[in-house]
Order: structure tokens, then C-alpha cells, then sequence
């Protein structure tokens, strides 16, 4: 693992911009092209008076001329459809792969992150809402080419780009194309999103993808529709195919006191995850702080976690953890077998990882997940 001091010290192109937060690329890279992050989009289907449905998400914008959809980065040119974020990157930064949260996928290691503007939800609570809620002319940028991407992340021996922050859903064209490359460099891809995506990209994503990690907001319609201006069903379907797919999947519900925090949702919750995904998706129940619109709440009590901890483990699920909560336990990785201690964190990172060859060194289980 690199430090963000050796990061950019290894990559000479790289400086601070748009937040002290941030790393970008500097324009070495950029493309002679003039806009060429505009790009023609996929999923979508022509009807009549020049209009065009949009086919990417379960919003199914339709779009009239010189209009774009809910997400605002598709946009509609005369009857072609347009994808404004094509490597317009608004982050660029190098993160502990914990962070996203990933915790059976390469721990210890990081990952050069990534995000573009827009989303195609509004969550109330989002932490990320300067970008997700942004034009992408509302935000500054550096165009990077997938190869230019893969190239970076090679350069500074990270192992995986993640699609992030905003919600990468928005930017299939630019992952499809980034990831297959990177995958042929022996780069690996992961996606952090809320799943709010139609199952053929879905199905496109899941082939040069090698993780994906879904924010599962609640197991409520009644939450999605007033809170994340969403629905509850297509999210499940997508759960259901990322599985289906055999791409390594991990879960997280951040718990929001009052909203989705009762003990019969998070039952009902578990028992769904165990029937149609089964026991050994990692499921991570993290610590709300007040953001955004919703700050009127106060941050998630502990207990309310530890809770929903002990009713996951309870419904059978092998793998829980308690996010958001710096040297609490439940970061922590055991044997569900033998109930030893694998892997210990603090905060983003490893203490101590015992997993070897993807086995439990006391009982020799098998641990789910990507160790190599």
C-alpha cells in the first residue's frame, strides 16, 4: 500500500485541484480532441417528434430535443444522445479500498478512485451532493482517456480503479471501456453504487467488472420514494443480478435514526438477503452523520448498529460489520466456523490480516471473497 504523499510523488502529473481533497491529473494528459468527454451514448431508443427514451436507468427519461435526462449529463442533440461525462473526472483521488467499503476484496490495498458529475437519485442524506447533485458544467474537471486512467494506476503499482463518490451508474460508457482495458493491463475494476440501473447494462457492467459494492438505502418503497427519490424493486433486481452474474458483492444500509432503523425492517431486510442472495454477502451497517437536507437528525446511536449487527447474525448472515465507528469490533473479520479472528481493522485499515489462501488458518474454512 502507497500514501497519498508517495502517490503523488511517484506520479509527477499529478497536482491538487478543485478541493484540497482531490487529486487531478494534470493536462499532459489531455486529449487534442476539443470536447472529448461528449460522447455518443448507449441504451437508449429513438421515438417520434425527435424525441429519445433513455434505457439506462429504471427512470426511463424520455428526453425531447436539447433536453437532458434526470441525471443531467444525457443529453439530447438533434435526435443523437449524448453522454457529457466521458472521462470528465471531478476526483481523482488514491483510497484504502476499505474505505469504499470493501472488506473481502484485496484488503490492504488501494485503489485510484473516481467520479464525474451527476446522479440519478436525490438522497437527502447524500455526503457526496456537491458532485452528485452538479451539472457537469457546475464543476471544475480533467478529461482523462481510459488508457490515460489505467495508465496512471499501473504507473503507481495500485492494483484496482473504483468508479465512485458519485453515482458511477451515470458513466457506464466511460467504465465499459476503462475497465475491458484495464482488465487486458491486469488492472482490476470495482463500482460503488446504489444499483439503480436497468438489467442490460447491468449484464454489460457485471462482464469486465470485478466487484461491485450496492448502497442499499432501505427495505422500504415508502423510504426510496420520499427519501431517495427512487424505488425499492429495481434495486433488489439488480442485488439479485450482480449475484446471479458471480461478481464479488458487498451490501451497505447506513442507518438513519427514525427512518430505517426499526428492528422489523431490518429483520425483514436480512431475511430477503439470506433467501435470494444467501449468507455469505458481507452486509455493512454504517454510522449516519447529519448531511445535505437531512440535518435536522442526529448521528446514528451506536447501539442502534450493534442491533442491527446482532439481527443480521441472527437471520444466518456470516459476514457483518459496523461502519463508521473507528476501533469498534465489529470492523473486524472472523471465522463464522471457528469464530477466530481473520482480519482486524481500525478505521480503513488492516491491523492484522491471518486469511491465507482464502482459508481460515484455524479450521481451513474457505472465506469468501477476492484475497489475490
Amino acid at each position: 500500500m502507497i500514501s497519498r504523499r508517495e502517490f503523488c510523488k511517484l506520479s509527477g502529473d499529478i497536482v491538487i485541484g478543485v478541493a484540497a481533497s482531490r487529486l487531478l491529473v494534470s493536462s499532459a494528459f489531455a486529449s487534442e480532441s476539443k470536447y472529448p468527454y461528449i460522447r455518443d451514448a448507449r441504451y437508449y431508443k429513438l421515438l417520434d417528434n425527435g424525441k429519445i427514451q433513455c434505457e439506462l436507468c429504471p427512470r426511463n427519461c424520455i428526453v425531447a430535443p436539447k433536453r437532458r435526462g434526470y441525471c443531467g449529463v444525457r443529453e439530447n442533440r438533434n435526435g443523437k444522445f449524448k453522454t457529457l461525462v466521458y472521462g470528465r473526472l471531478t476526483s481523482i483521488n488514491n483510497d484504502p479500498i476499505e474505505k469504499k467499503p470493501l472488506f473481502h476484496f484485496l484488503p490492504g490495498t488501494t485503489a485510484i478512485s473516481v467520479s464525474t458529475a451527476g446522479c440519478n437519485l436525490k438522497c437527502k442524506f447524500c455526503q457526496n451532493w456537491s458532485l452528485s447533485q452538479s451539472r457537469p458544467e457546475d464543476l471544475a474537471f480533467q478529461y482523462l482517456a481510459p488508457e490515460e486512467l489505467v495508465k496512471l494506476t499501473k504507473n503507481n503499482s495500485v492494483p484496482t480503479i473504483a468508479y465512485t463518490y458519485n453515482e458511477p451508474t451515470i458513466f457506464t460508457e466511460y467504465i465499459l471501456d476503462t475497465a475491458a482495458y484495464g482488465r487486458d493491463q491486469g488492472i482490476r475494476s470495482v463500482m460503488i453504487s446504489a444499483g439503480y440501473i436497468n438489467k442490460e447494462p447491468l449484464r454489460d457492467l457485471c462482464r469486465v467488472l470485478d466487484a461491485i459494492k450496492i448502497d442499499f438505502k432501505a427495505f422500504s418503497e415508502s423510504f426510496y420514494k420520499d427519501i431517495v427519490s427512487g424505488r425499492l424493486n429495481p434495486v433488489l433486481d439488480t442485488l439479485v443480478g450482480v449475484k446471479s452474474q458471480g461478481i464479488w458483492l458487498e451490501m451497505v444500509n447506513l442507518i438513519i435514526p427514525t427512518l430505517n432503523d426499526s428492528t422489523s425492517e431490518l429483520e425483514n431486510m436480512c431475511k430477503w438477503i439470506t433467501a435470494n442472495l444467501g449468507t455469505d454477502v458481507p452486509l455493512h451497517f454504517t454510522r449516519f452523520h447529519p448531511a445535505y437536507l437531512l440535518k435536522n437528525l442526529p448521528p446514528t446511536p451506536v447501539s442502534s448498529l450493534e442491533n442491527a449487527y446482532k439481527i443480521a447474525r441472527n437471520a444466518g448472515i456470516n459476514y457483518v460489520y459496523v461502519g463508521n465507528v473507528p476501533g469498534h469490533s465489529g470492523e473486524n473479520t472472523n471465522c463464522p466456523n471457528c469464530g477466530a479472528g481473520l482480519i482486524i481493522r481500525k478505521g480503513y485499515y488492516i491491523v492484522r490480516n491471518k486469511i491465507k489462501n482464502g482459508k481460515c488458518p484455524n479450521c481451513s474454512k474457505t472465506i469468501p471473497g477476492v484475497w489475490s
